[in-house]
């Protein structure tokens, strides 16, 4: 009897753990559930936890990774819009959005389809985004110039929107440009050309600063001319004065000569006398005469 009695317990254990496997299923924190009634999708998708259903055929539970997923893209070639190959590869981190619309969208929720789908996406929109750009958006000697955050926002934007519009449940978390490149037989052609091009602003730079150079030496020239203008015209005008004040004195001399002679003399004898010196002269050469008509000591006693 207590033999028939764990077997019949047993039995029943296992009916209960058949019938929770045909009736329930367990969706994980990191997932989220769709279930199908007949082959189509009946209601909302399911957040994680223990959940009733039918046993197949009548209902089938399609889980899917919430997380997000990543893939590099392959090496795409293509033309810019200065008409150079170009060969790029872009970095794309993605997620299922919609589950229904996932699930209508690719057979069985294929993950390796929806990836094989967002890499054909990719593709178109790498080569538009890329052939509305010149090669110097990409290849700069100046890192102002350059346009990457602007050319990925563009590949994210285009192909989001492709994704939208499709309604495939894709949302795409992050893209980057992870490689680009030249190939090889134009590589030599394409270093030629920017080379050729940087001259082209080498020289303009050069003639930009001579044409400067000209200008400030024709602005330095006029204010010297202009400076020496007035220099001259401020000598002719002391020149003026001064001859006016003489002509005041010339009456008084033309009176009296010999004091004009005398004062000549002394204004002579001034000058040579400004600074230390020794002197040795001839007491009968002008203007040293005058120091004979000093009075010796015995005369002015």
């Amino acid at each position: 009897m207590k033999r028939n009695a764990l077997i019949l317990v047993t039995g029943a254990v296992l009916v209960v753990i058949f019938a929770l496997l045909l009736f329930t299923f367990q969706v994980r924190q990191s997932e989220v559930a769709v279930v199908t009634t007949f082959g189509k999708i009946t209601g909302p998708a399911y957040p994680p936890g223990l959940h009733l259903k039918w046993p197949w055929p009548i209902q089938q539970v399609y889980k899917f990774d919430e997380r997000i997923q990543n893939f590099d893209d392959k090496f795409n070639e293509t033309l810019t819009k200065d008409q150079i190959d170009f060969i790029t590869s872009v970095y794309v981190g993605w997620r299922i959005s919609d589950p229904s619309n996932f699930l209508n969208s690719f057979k069985d929720g294929s993950v390796e389809a929806a990836q094989t789908q967002l890499e054909s996406i990719l593709r178109s929109v790498n080569q538009i985004v890329v052939g509305n750009h010149p090669l110097a958006d990409f290849v700069n000697a100046d890192p102002a110039q350059l346009r990457f955050d602007q050319i990925q926002h563009e590949i994210e934007q285009k192909a989001q929107q492709e994704l939208s519009t499709n309604s495939y449940g894709i949302q795409i978390v992050f893209l980057g440009l992870k490689q680009f490149g030249l190939p090889e037989g134009v590589t030599q052609a394409v270093f030629d050309r920017m080379k050729s091009e940087r001259q082209v602003l080498v020289n303009e730079a050069r003639y930009e600063g001579q044409k400067e150079a000209e200008i400030i030496k024709a602005n330095a020239n006029r204010q010297a001319a202009d400076t020496l203008a007035d220099a001259n015209a401020a000598a002719k005008r002391i020149q003026g004065q001064g001859e006016a004040e003489a002509a005041k004195t010339l009456p008084v001399f033309q009176e009296n000569p010999g004091l004009a002679n005398f004062l000549l003399r002394v204004s002579a004898l001034q000058q040579s006398l400004n600074q230390k010196s020794t002197l040795i002269f001839d007491q009968r050469t002008p203007p040293f005469d005058l120091f004979t008509m000093i009075p010796t000591n015995s005369a002015a006693k």
